[in-house]
């Protein structure tokens, strides 16, 4: 019988990457704006095929700009209530890497400020 993969497993095999940008953006940013937000901000090639996360001002929307294969994509989020629960990013970054499964708590109304991470055996590289 094989078990599932634990969300670590699947978070190390991610070969996209998730950059949250930390200060808040114009909600009104198209394509072209986001992408150049990625190269001034980020610091990442907006063509890269990463996520890259935009928040609003208010913290209750969300954008999401991806390259796929031959053009942009943006996913929109607006909360009816609420805000989305971030994570915090150190004082002075502009951008934050974020693994698949927090953004996935983001998305799912989590606050991952209140949960623990418990400290887990890791084994050490083999010589």
């Amino acid at each position: 019988m094989t078990s599932l993969p634990s969300l670590r497993a699947l978070d190390r095999a991610q070969a996209t990457r998730i950059w949250l940008a930390a200060e808040a953006t114009d909600m009104r940013c198209g394509f072209d704006r986001l992408a150049e937000r990625v190269k001034t901000v980020i610091g990442q090639d907006p063509l890269g095929g990463h996520l890259f996360v935009f928040r609003s001002r208010r913290g209750d929307r969300l954008k999401i700009l991806v390259w796929d294969r031959d053009g942009f994509v943006l996913w929109y989020k607006r909360l009816e209530a609420g805000v989305f629960k971030l994570p915090e990013v150190e004082a002075g970054a502009r951008s934050v890497e974020l693994r698949a499964s927090e953004l996935a708590m983001v998305l799912d109304g989590i606050d991952m400020s209140r949960l623990k991470r418990v400290p887990r055996y890791e084994r050490g590289e083999k010589k």
